[in-house]
């Protein structure tokens, strides 16, 4: 079976592709997409044919960083014939909000995605306040005028 296959643009988009530095390539190869569900965010970046050895997400203080190794599957004596997948260290780096709590966070990694799940941070989240009840009745007959002289009365 052969395969063959040229244009010349694609052609053109690789080459300038492969000249671009790593983390102009990380957005293009692990799109993420971020969503607010109840008291969490989803954090879900796509990371195909990578195993979940080569995923490495940390995170310190308020900042999520997720690093990714993409291999080749190529063996040694393999005739490459179209190659445009890309491989190599791709990183992504996720400033978090003062209203998640990046302690508890997770990860998870399944079909080629991962899922980070950080949870909105207890001092957060809406809460109900106590009503307190104010009927004290303030005497002013007892108390120092500002002169420090009893109030007349």
């Amino acid at each position: 079976m052969t395969l063959m296959r040229f244009d010349p643009f694609r052609e053109l988009d690789r080459v300038a592709e492969q000249t671009l530095s790593v983390g102009a390539r990380a957005l293009h190869s692990m799109p993420m997409e971020a969503l607010r569900r109840g008291d969490q965010l989803s954090v879900h970046l796509d990371v195909p044919a990578v195993a979940p050895d080569d995923v490495d997400p940390t995170v310190e203080r308020n900042v999520v960083n997720v690093r990714v190794h993409r291999a080749p599957t190529r063996q040694d004596g393999d005739e490459v014939i179209i190659d445009e997948r890309p491989y190599g260290d791709f990183a992504r780096q996720l400033f978090l909000g003062e209203n998640l709590d990046p302690d508890r966070l997770s990860a998870d990694t399944r079909d080629g995605v991962l899922t980070l799940t950080i949870p909105v941070s207890e001092k957060s989240k809406p809460r109900r306040v106590q009503l307190g009840s104010s009927n004290a009745a303030a005497t002013t007959s007892d108390a120092p005028s500002p002169a420090g002289r009893p109030a007349a009365g």
